[in-house]
């Protein structure tokens, strides 16, 4: 069976990586090199390499417990690695603080939803806003003009942002009222406030029906030929992973056990063996 989703053929670079060959002569926007973390002597994550193009969909899988969502924690500066770098946009992140990465230009979404369900849709997009400058403190204490210019804009731009998922006539809606797929879909558009250049997705089709599943991956790739981004994802639904991602990295037990195109990753027998377990011979 065809598949839908478009994809630019992959060309290898010299750090032994394969990126789009949109993205060739751009430097990657994601090196992750040797980068490993240990928790009191175990090994969560253990030299890991990886490179992500410009405006790559990425795949990063495995079975429970391979060190996925601690990948993700390492990336935005949740964990800090116990060994390794990793450049974002050529810039080495070390030292960061999570709030600097974000502004450096990462943003992620959580396995388990993380809106403010009291707020309303377009307020939570809002907040996505912060960390571009809005306007003083005392503008806002005062109402100044520059005060209502900065949140006229902010609203406009939360509007623009909602419409990718046509999700703007729920702006004054509580966001926990929403039904899930919706809060999904508006924990991705938070994200995008925040103008990422690299977006991780931690499982965000998780508790999706098939369709909401169909509609997510055709917005994905819209979101990465809107914003012009890479977008780093975290799936166990490999229908998903392997219609739209372009590279997939595989781990199991911290450690990487393949990386190639989806056609490559399908046929691997230690892929396959990961994830079924080995076969008792006789």
């Amino acid at each position: 069976m065809s598949n839908p989703f478009q994809k630019t053929k992959m060309v290898p670079v010299p750090s032994h990586s394969i990126i789009p060959e949109r993205d060739l002569g751009k430097a990657p926007i994601l090196e992750c090199q040797h980068l490993g973390i240990e928790f009191g002597g175990l090994k969560a994550v253990n030299d890991l390499n990886l490179t992500i193009g410009r405006t790559e969909i990425a795949g990063l899988i495995g079975p429970n417990g391979a060190g996925k969502t601690t990948v993700f924690n390492l990336l935005t500066k949740v964990y800090h690695p116990t060994h390794g770098t990793i450049l974002l946009d050529g810039k080495d992140t070390s030292g960061k603080t999570t709030e600097q990465i974000n502004k450096m230009g990462i943003a992620r979404t959580f396995q388990n939803i993380r809106l403010f369900s009291n707020l309303s849709v377009e307020d939570n997009v809002k907040i996505g806003l912060h960390n571009q400058e809005v306007y003083s403190t005392l503008s806002g204490i005062l109402r100044l003009p520059s005060y209502w210019k900065k949140e006229k804009e902010a609203h406009e731009r939360a509007l623009e942002l909602l419409s990718i998922f046509d999700m703007q006539d729920m702006a004054g809606m509580k966001a926990g009222s929403l039904p899930y797929g919706a809060q999904r879909r508006l924990e991705i558009v938070r994200a995008l406030a925040t103008n990422p250049k690299l977006l991780l997705l931690d499982e965000p089709a998780a508790g999706m029906n098939p369709s909401e599943t169909a509609e997510l991956m055709e917005n994905i790739v819209k979101i990465r030929d809107t914003f012009q981004i890479a977008v780093l994802l975290i799936e166990h639904d490999m229908n998903l992973v392997m219609n739209i991602c372009e590279g997939i990295c595989v781990l199991n037990f911290g450690e990487v056990i393949a990386k190639g195109t989806a056609e490559e990753i399908q046929g691997n027998p230690v892929v396959i063996e990961a994830y079924l377990g080995k076969k008792k011979e006789g």
